[in-house]
């Protein structure tokens, strides 16, 4: 992905003159951390391996394996990674597929788009728009249009005493601190910062904190943590308490959800 390689920096994807340009990366990284200007064209961001993070559309985004960021047109992010990553970049005219959100929006990623996005990454730039390669475009942009969506987003909040306990718990997010606790912290009554929280993200204190930790999990799980480890790095007094967590938000347990993820791969 271009925003990774520093060889890439003259990569300009509105300069392409096709609907849809594709890029891929496999590299090794201590760490990296890059401020990505808007373009034009709307971006698609599918992670194969490792985890990537993204602050973009006033959320952090946790984007695990096998599944998908989409940023719309025009929208700045700042991007994180480190280890080997994979990763494949798709941007898209944004009159190419008009139903697809305004917002950032995670995707879940269907065997048959993955490998079409892999193919697309290996077409030339400037493929025939009325040959074959453009005719694999179309049914790939008919298969974005159609992925459901997932909630891995960490909404931020927009008031300043909010976002500071937001990056309190992206840095120690086995804080257990109660929302009365947090209220002394800062200097806020117990009422008014869930009712600020509330407007800003939509969730109650209790759900943005699991929302964050569901997130992390996946992160880490990914990488090949196991889920008493997980579980013991989020503050949880067991791992039975943090499967039942997960399930609740997920819908399945940590190992049903990557035992899935694992039969798509081998699907594809």
């Amino acid at each position: 992905m271009p925003i990774l390689q520093p060889d890439c920096q003259s990569f300009y994807p509105d300069g392409v003159p096709r609907a849809v340009v594709a890029v891929g990366i496999d590299v090794v990284t201590k760490g990296v951390e890059k401020s990505v200007l808007p373009h034009r064209k709307a971006h698609l961001l599918l992670t194969m391996r490792g985890v990537v993070t993204l602050e973009a559309d006033h959320g952090v985004w946790i984007v695990p394996p096998r599944c998908a960021l989409w940023i719309p047109s025009g929208m700045p992010l700042t991007f994180r990674g480190a280890g080997a990553l994979q990763i494949y970049g798709l941007f898209v005219e944004p009159d190419a597929v008009p139903t697809l959100p305004q917002e950032c929006r995670t995707l879940t990623v269907s065997p048959l788009l993955q490998e079409l996005l892999l193919y697309a990454a290996q077409m030339p730039m400037l493929y025939e728009e009325d040959g074959p390669d453009g005719r694999i475009v179309q049914v790939l942009l008919d298969q974005l249009a159609a992925s459901p969506a997932a909630r891995l987003s960490f909404p931020m909040p927009c008031e300043e005493r909010l976002r500071h306990i937001a990056i309190s718990l992206l840095n120690n997010p086995a804080d257990r601190s109660t929302i009365a606790e947090w209220g002394r912290r800062i200097g806020m009554a117990e009422r008014t910062l869930s009712r600020m929280l509330h407007r800003d993200t939509g969730m109650s204190f209790g759900r943005w904190r699991q929302q964050l930790h569901i997130l992390i999990a996946l992160q880490r799980l990914a990488q090949g943590n196991s889920v008493q480890a997980v579980a013991l790095d989020l503050g949880y007094e067991s791992a039975s308490a943090f499967i039942t967590m997960f399930k609740k938000i997920m819908g399945k347990s940590p190992a049903r959800y990557f035992a899935e993820q694992h039969s798509s791969r081998a699907a594809a």
